[in-house]
């Protein structure tokens, strides 16, 4: 039959208590195939997603609603603590004890059961993906293929802090879950007092540093403990090393089975999926597919050709119904052992961003465009990574600084941030005021989550502050026009120029302060045009080192002021065209506020900080000390 018709009808059973090996039930729904409303025998194959965010979803439901019909059992579970499973108190947001070992009883609960033909596979994004990950550390027998989306791999690097500075999304992201957290579902004070709060987020965001019972995550002590876990807890200790912490130290353990990882160059987990699928396909004998598109956060579940402000042509769509469909096709190949015609393709897929008009869609984007290309692996055998130094001038290039080339200063401070303007990041959001007008009045009959709405543009964007931009004031600016960054770019290419991979910041620097930030932004300058006179800073990547932390994740090192040193920022993986015309630039600061949280530049303990200064940041350019970036290029 054509591979897209469907075979089955559809029995569920809803909130089915699957037992725990500590006795703990969770809540479990399972779709069956039918015919004429009667579960059939089976046996068949079983998809599985555990979600911390309702099964009942609708964004989990429809997992059911298509691969049951196509002849799987389709099983979506609650998480331990969460809606109707059992365990309440034991819900920390990821630093959850018993998520892996949940998993594997799940697994093999499914297993033992008449319906199913002993073979799981695993989906789900973000949340539903990480667990996907603790699930196979235990190896559960039955588990047979994974698909993780959009997932973290260390909670240190990568998800609640970056660079030794912490990510503020984390911090939204703890409303998220205290809104229906099961400690408070009969206590409408307190989940008022979580929604006031997402009302005023922003004035919440500059009130750092947080005191215990100052947030209604107060009302989930769960959760607030997570969050000093997340603020106090700059370096690198015993708490991040955990499992639910910190999967790269457990990747040994990891099952040897079929994987399929995917996310977007705009994922704040570009760097952990691509790397997590560099480990798995150097350590397993099973095949292991990854697949990176110019998406923000689940954007690869979209139906829109741009991201952000940022549009890059209708190849870039997925949507749900493409990728319901790849895994299908990946799962059918493993879990039945139906050839999908494609398992000799080269494993990797990338979406290689730019080659676009550079003006203005219809949709008032900016045209980036760009275009799918095959790989054999990851990283690319093939990169070649050429210097980049930075110049006095402001110049990017490749030959080498002067001897006595002097270098450049900014005043940091932490009052007067640098704003976030685009940028990979899941999400800051706020409840809006309801102002009286008739859409607002009837959507007062929707679950609030449904009214969020983001305070910063997840993925590209022109730098430049605006009104709707959170922490930028009249008059609004290009960030390269601000007197606390430093720019430097390229000459107008003379010919593309692919970079895709990881590029590397190399600084050397010195501060008035003994501890701060040092920021790096890696931008493609467009030309100006009619549409963009200014021409378009279109963001890429960018990162952070808190300097405390430059020789050492797990031992602070306070600076001398004055004193010089070496510090690198690692920047995540993207893969852009730079076109002949267009520039190559690296922002140099010590903030991008509220995606990163702001340095006091007291050195105080982290978190803690009793008091803000200003520090005299200064980033040095001689041929002794040269700062710049390694690029990874692409031969044409």
């Amino acid at each position: 039959m054509p591979y897209t018709e469907t075979e089955y009808g559809t029995v569920l059973s809803k909130n089915v208590m699957v037992p725990m090996r500590d006795g703990t039930r969770l809540a479990t729904d399972i779709y069956r195939p039918a015919r004429d409303g009667d579960p059939l025998p089976g046996p068949f194959p079983t998809i599985l997603c555990r979600t911390p965010y309702d099964k009942s979803d609708a964004r989990y439901a429809e997992i059911g609603d298509f691969f049951t019909p196509h002849g799987y059992v389709t099983v979506l579970q609650d998480l331990r603590g969460r809606y109707r499973s059992e365990g309440l108190g034991q819900y920390f947001h990821v630093a959850n004890i018993n998520d892996g070992l949940d998993g594997y009883d799940t697994v093999e609960w499914i297993a033992a059961q008449p319906w199913s033909n002993k073979r799981v596979g695993a989906v789900g994004s973000s949340f539903a993906a990480l667990v996907q990950t603790r699930m196979a550390f235990h190896r559960p027998p039955h588990l047979t293929a994974i698909w993780p989306d959009v997932t973290p791999i260390n909670s240190y690097h990568h998800q609640a802090r970056e660079g030794g500075a912490m990510q503020m999304h984390m911090f939204w992201a703890l409303y998220l879950h205290a809104q229906d957290a099961q400690e408070i579902q009969n206590d409408p004070e307190a989940q008022d007092a979580v929604w006031n709060d997402l009302r005023g987020i922003r004035e919440l965001l500059v009130s750092m540093p947080f005191q215990p019972g100052q947030t209604a995550l107060s009302t989930v002590p769960n959760l607030e403990k997570t969050l000093f876990d997340y603020c106090h807890r700059g370096e690198y200790d015993s708490f991040w090393k955990r499992e639910y912490n910190d999967f790269e130290r457990n990747f040994e353990r990891h099952a040897d089975i079929p994987g399929t990882y995917s996310s977007g160059w705009y994922d704040p987990y570009a760097v952990a999926v691509t790397g997590y699928f560099a480990a798995m396909a150097e350590q397993n004998a099973t095949p292991q597919r990854l697949v990176m598109g110019p998406w923000n956060h689940v954007g690869m579940r979209g139906d829109s050709s741009f991201t952000g402000d940022v549009d890059f042509g209708s190849d870039s769509v997925w949507g749900v119904s493409r990728y319901f469909e790849e895994q299908r096709r990946f799962f059918d190949a493993w879990l039945r052992d139906k050839s999908s015609g494609k398992e000799d393709d080269p494993p990797v897929s990338i979406f290689v961003m730019g080659g676009g008009t550079g003006r203005k869609t219809d949709e008032g984007k900016y045209h980036h465009g760009g275009r799918w290309r095959r790989e054999r692996e990851w990283p690319l055998a093939r990169t070649r990574t050429i210097q980049y130094h930075f110049h006095s001038q402001g110049l990017l290039s490749t030959d080498e600084p002067d001897e006595e080339s002097p270098p450049l200063s900014f005043t940091y401070d932490p009052a007067n941030p640098v704003p976030t303007i685009g940028g990979s990041l899941c999400g800051i959001m706020e409840l809006p005021e309801d102002d009286g007008d008739l859409d607002q009045m009837w959507s007062r009959f929707l679950s609030p989550v449904t009214r969020l709405r983001n305070i910063v543009i997840p993925g590209p964007t022109h730098q430049k502050e605006s009104a709707d931009v959170f922490g930028a004031h009249p008059p609004y600016q290009l960030l390269a026009d601000r007197p606390d960054v430093l720019v430097f770019q390229t000459s107008p290419l003379e010919e593309d120029l692919e970079v895709t991979g990881s590029a590397i910041v190399t600084l050397w620097i010195s501060s008035s302060a003994p501890d701060t930030d040092f920021t790096a932004k890696l931008i493609d300058l467009a030309p100006a045009n009619d549409d963009y006179p200014d021409g378009y800073a279109m963001n890429l990547v960018d990162s952070v080192i808190r300097t405390r932390y430059r020789n050492s994740w797990e031992q602070e090192e306070l600076m001398e002021p004055g004193a010089v040193y070496r510090v690198q920022i690692p920047l995540p993986p993207t893969s852009n065209l730079f076109q002949a015309g267009h520039r190559i630039r690296i922002d140099i600061s010590s903030s991008n506020f509220p995606r990163l949280d702001l340095n006091p530049n007291t050195g105080e303990p982290m978190g803690r900080h009793t008091h803000t200064v200003s520090a005299r940041n200064t980033v040095y350019m001689d041929k002794q000390r040269p700062s710049g970036v390694l690029l990874p290029t692409i031969p044409a």
